[in-house]
């Protein structure tokens, strides 16, 4: 795969910037949103530990500025697109992308890079999944009309406002912040997410509608915040960034 080939070339050679606090995720299995064509029932998810918040401008800048072949001027274009960081005042300057605020107009490979910079991965789908299927109190929380209105709320706002710095809402049953409500998060399997999807505001990723047509993918076909999330990438390629695009790092666990 060509994104494997170029993203081994480069983890080697990117230095340690920070570590944010993880949280241990406990084994488990969950029955994905998603139909897959090799999986009846459950999906097996194996521990692991997640980052607790998304990955924020402050940690970026620190790894860009250990690693400058990811700085916006420098980085090579077959792994970020033209408006990677552009958001930033300047290379190694966020200005009025303050610290605190998830990074975002980061593309897959940088993303990927920063967590190798921590000894860590991008999550799969499924880890992913599992994480964000949980509420405050309970572990799977899908089945709670409140709650899906809840998410569903978020994903019918707005996008064109600044983003609220990270760790403002509580932390769910797993100890992890920020899963919804705040940005879209790469995941490390996002190109084998295929779902049909109507893009009808071509060119801009950020302003892109999906209609229901996805859901012929689906399994659980009420659950139309996760069709969104994955029809987003799904249509995104591993060099895209948004404005409402970021990531948060996990690690494998024996």
């Amino acid at each position: 795969m060509r994104t494997a080939w170029l993203l081994a070339l480069l983890l080697p050679f990117a230095a340690a910037a920070g570590d944010g606090r993880y949280v241990s995720v406990p084994a488990g299995t969950i029955r994905s949103a998603l139909a897959y064509e090799d999986i009846v029932d459950a999906v097996e998810v194996a521990p692991f530990a997640m980052r607790e918040r998304p990955v924020t401008n402050a940690e970026f800048l620190a790894f860009v500025a250990a690693n400058p072949q990811w700085r916006r001027d420098r980085a090579a274009k077959a792994l970020v697109d033209e408006r990677y960081l552009g958001h930033w005042q300047g290379p190694l300057t966020p200005g009025e992308a303050r610290g605190g605020q998830p990074a975002t107009q980061v593309s897959w490979f940088a993303a990927a890079a920063y967590c190798a910079s921590e000894s860590a991965r991008l999550p799969t789908w499924s880890e992913w999944e599992y994480v964000a299927a949980a509420d405050e109190t309970r572990r799977d929380a899908r089945r709670d009309p409140a709650w899906r209105e809840r998410i569903l709320a978020w994903y019918s706002r707005p996008s064109d406002s600044a983003l609220p710095r990270v760790g403002l809402q509580a932390p769910n049953a797993y100890g992890v912040q920020d899963i919804h409500g705040l940005v879209w998060e790469w995941t490390e399997d996002f190109s084998s997410l295929l779902v049909s999807s109507d893009n009808r505001n071509q060119g801009d990723p950020d302003n892109t509608r999906f209609c229901g047509a996805g859901a012929l993918s689906m399994r659980d076909r009420d659950n139309y915040a996760v069709l969104m999330r994955v029809a987003m990438l799904s249509s995104l390629s591993a060099r895209s960034t948004t404005a409402n695009l970021g990531f948060r790092c996990v690690r494998s666990l024996p």
